[in-house]
């Protein structure tokens, strides 16, 4: 049996296939982004867990995350995203994925994706961790800190340097497994 980050929890299969086939492998896709951010975003304040069994909920409440369906989600529409029991009916949060859509759209017509603009932070390149423990992984560094900022000088929302961090370490922008675990060296070659 492989060796895994500790939070990566054996009695839960949609947890162990999410690090391992997932999890800190590099992202390029717009649509993917855009749902690890909000995803993330979500999960403030709530366990990573219990975002990751309403990932489909998510994916159905936003036309799988393609940012240019969900910027043109109105009240009404909101109104009945919080009364989906498929995902966390928070209105601040669910609001924010809605503006975060028309950020996304502003930014990609600037930068061409919004790829382009997020991976600017780490200089297109990830950040390799040397974590030993799960205690050794910050909640928030230099670069998740420069991102909170400039996301937020464009508008975006629910996109604190804790939450960015979280996020970096999803889409594959840092390489936060722990050197033990195997993933670690898939993603260092």
């Amino acid at each position: 049996m492989p060796r895994r980050c500790e939070w990566a929890n054996k009695d839960d299969p949609l947890l162990v296939a999410y690090h391992d086939e997932e999890w800190g492998a590099p992202s390029h896709q717009d649509h993917h982004l855009f749902e690890l951010l909000t995803l993330e975003g979500a999960q403030a304040g709530l366990s990573w867990r219990t975002i990751l069994h309403k990932r489909e909920g998510y994916r159905s409440a936003f036309q799988q995350f393609d940012p240019a369906r969900v910027a043109r989600f109105n009240a009404r529409k909101t109104e009945a995203l919080l009364k989906d029991p498929a995902i966390v009916r928070n209105r601040l949060k669910l609001e924010s994925a809605v503006n975060n859509a028309r950020r996304i759209l502003d930014v990609q017509g600037q930068f061409g994706t919004f790829d382009a603009y997020i991976w600017q932070f780490v200089g297109n390149v990830p950040i390799g961790g040397s974590r030993r423990t799960l205690g050794d992984l910050p909640s928030e560094t230099r670069e998740s800190k420069a991102m909170s900022t400039d996301l937020k000088r464009r508008g975006f929302r629910f996109v604190g340097p804790t939450v960015c961090y979280a996020f970096m370490q999803a889409a594959g922008l840092v390489n936060d497994h722990v050197t033990t675990c195997f993933r670690y060296r898939q993603l260092s070659a």
